[in-house]
């Protein structure tokens, strides 16, 4: 336990003696043991879970207790915000809401009307209207861009062009071909061509295109119990279920396990999904700071002890929620911490692995594969397989008890359409070459491929100046523009280079933190990346993006 001022555990009982959780000695007295001191200890009942004694002053540690090891930070990256850099986002930000309003005012908004609605109360919340309107309209060019071709290394963007400043778009009839360092293709697994495309047009002609049924009435497929097997098996745990969709998986499933009277302790970098499901469950959700293993302990331990809200009843359950690779921070979770604690506190854990199996550990296998766990120490396993896999639909996996509740009880299972039989073939032929079942290696040249692209491409950012977050094994590779003007720039300079990227910003992420988010593939060779890199280095120094104040590495970087 961490000290005896908040974590000292004891039976029940009226004993005089005090013990520690350890034999060895605690600040001078034998064996652990505090003699004569229960008229000055408190013990504190902590909801069911365990007692804690406290004397009300500083903690002190435990014998045999040491500091908790930190598993991520000395590999990741991050920095603050320059002032004069924070000054100018939030006056540009600021500046583009002035006219925005100007542009409400005095300009009709080329926006189609409904009719017939008079004393209807407005159906859209009039700052979301307004906001798509005025402000996101002037970048929308950078989103929803249609592509027509597989999303592989490389990728055809369909070209189109507005004449009045993003209201509508029109099509040219022409296609530009970039390097595609936007789509979550991470182990090239999204191709047009090969062992996997060639197994799904035989399944295609087998078992058409849709069970157009859930699974519990006429759409259960050979496929899906076949990938429910070959997906325990890759994980290593008892059984596993899958759904068509990977928002569903989170989205459906969490209210299933979840119910008024919980606790759900939840990152606050979560994805949507989570926070969604979470949302429909009636549990209460708590949030920690990001990655925070010091504030996730403190909400714990103070939800533990102080327990439902009005009441004080013990927690029906407590789920510790969190994802693998973080999706908009590219930062990789602190597991072998996080479990401690939920065994500490005796909480579940729930793992969403969308953007870290497949491109994380030495085997494909996630985070549980990166930190070398035994996949039996995380409660409930989620993930999705339209990353890595390059497919669609989520699974969940773990304990057979866990999994054959959600057969019975899951919307997802239940209710929606099953998984569609060519994705389901997708995914496990992709699966059984990142296992090796194939008869090749192609699976670890895929894995291995990806790693040394990921520390090859995040050294170079490095090295040129701009300010990236995130672990440095991570595919998922945020560089900071910081200004809303910026982040437009830079996606329509790069696209003028043949270079397609993502831009992110508010509100899918904090105003002072927009960003262009790259993804890296093992389908990436050197020299596209070398190209990249030459473009990003040159709009840096156009568009004054070297914010950066670490040392940088003079020398080259070994690919």
């Amino acid at each position: 336990m961490a000290a005896c001022g908040v974590a000292g555990v004891v039976s029940q009982g009226n004993s005089s003696e005090l013990k520690c959780d350890t034999s060895a000695k605690c600040h001078g007295l034998p064996n652990g043991t505090h003699k004569g001191t229960s008229k000055r200890w408190k013990t504190v009942e902590m909801n069911g879970h365990a007692k804690v004694v406290t004397n009300g002053q500083i903690g002190h540690e435990f014998a045999g207790q040491r500091k908790q090891h930190d598993s991520t930070s000395a590999k990741e990256s991050y920095e603050e915000v320059p002032l004069f850099v924070a000054c100018l986002t939030y006056l540009g930000f600021y500046l583009l809401m002035v006219l925005g309003y100007f542009n409400q005012l005095f300009f009709t908004p080329k926006v189609a009307k409904e009719r017939n609605r008079e004393g209807y109360p407005s159906l859209y919340d009039n700052f979301e209207r307004f906001y798509f309107r005025y402000v996101y309209r002037r970048v929308r060019d950078c989103w929803n861009r249609p592509i027509c071709s597989v999303p592989g290394a490389e990728v055809v963007l369909k070209d189109r062009i507005t004449k009045d400043y993003g209201w509508t778009f029109e099509f040219t009839g022409t296609q530009t071909k970039c390097l595609n360092l936007g789509s979550y293709n991470y182990l090239g697994f999204a191709e047009e061509k090969g062992p996997c495309a060639d197994a799904v047009e035989t399944t295609i002609r087998k078992y058409g295109l849709s069970s157009c049924s859930p699974r519990l009435e006429l759409g259960n497929n050979p496929l899906h119990i076949e990938l429910e097997a070959l997906t325990a098996e890759f994980l290593g745990v008892d059984d596993a279920i899958v759904f068509g969709m990977g928002f569903a998986t989170n989205s459906l499933n969490l209210p299933t396990l979840l119910s008024p009277g919980c606790l759900c302790v939840s990152d606050e970098k979560n994805h949507a999904s989570i926070i969604l499901g979470l949302r429909l469950s009636g549990a209460k959700t708590v949030v920690f700071k990001h990655n925070n293993m010091r504030d996730l302990e403190r909400v714990l331990e103070r939800n533990v002890i102080n327990g439902q809200p009005g009441s004080g009843e013990p927690w029906k359950k407590i789920l510790i929620v969190v994802e693998g690779i973080f999706s908009m921070e590219g930062s990789i979770v602190k597991l072998p911490e996080i479990i401690a604690l939920k065994k500490k506190y005796k909480a579940y854990l729930y793992l969403d692995e969308a953007h870290s199996i497949g491109a994380s550990g030495p085997h494909g296998r996630g985070v549980v594969d990166y930190f070398g766990i035994d996949p039996h120490e995380v409660d409930i396993l989620m993930g999705t397989f339209t990353k890595s896999f390059g497919s669609a639909g989520g699974y969940i996996a773990g304990d057979k008890r866990l999994i054959n509740f959600l057969r019975s009880q899951s919307h997802a299972h239940c209710y929606a359409s099953s998984m569609a039989p060519p994705v389901a073939q997708q995914i496990i032929t992709s699966m059984k070459i990142i296992m090796g079942k194939d008869g090749t290696n192609e699976g670890r040249r895929r894995i291995e491929q990806l790693a040394r692209n990921t520390r090859y491409f995040r050294r170079r950012l490095a090295q040129i100046g701009v300010i990236t977050f995130g672990h440095e094994d991570s595919p998922v590779v945020p560089m900071l523009v910081y200004l809303f003007s910026k982040l437009g720039a830079v996606v329509r300079t790069l696209t003028t280079k043949n270079v397609a990227v993502v831009g992110v910003g508010f509100p899918a992420t904090p105003l002072m933190e927009g960003r262009i988010r790259f993804c890296l593939s093992a389908a990436h060779t050197k020299e596209q990346l070398d190209y990249a890199l030459a473009q990003i280095d040159e709009i840096s120094d156009t568009m004054g993006l070297k914010y950066s104040r670490k040392p940088r590495d003079p020398n080259p970087i070994i690919y």
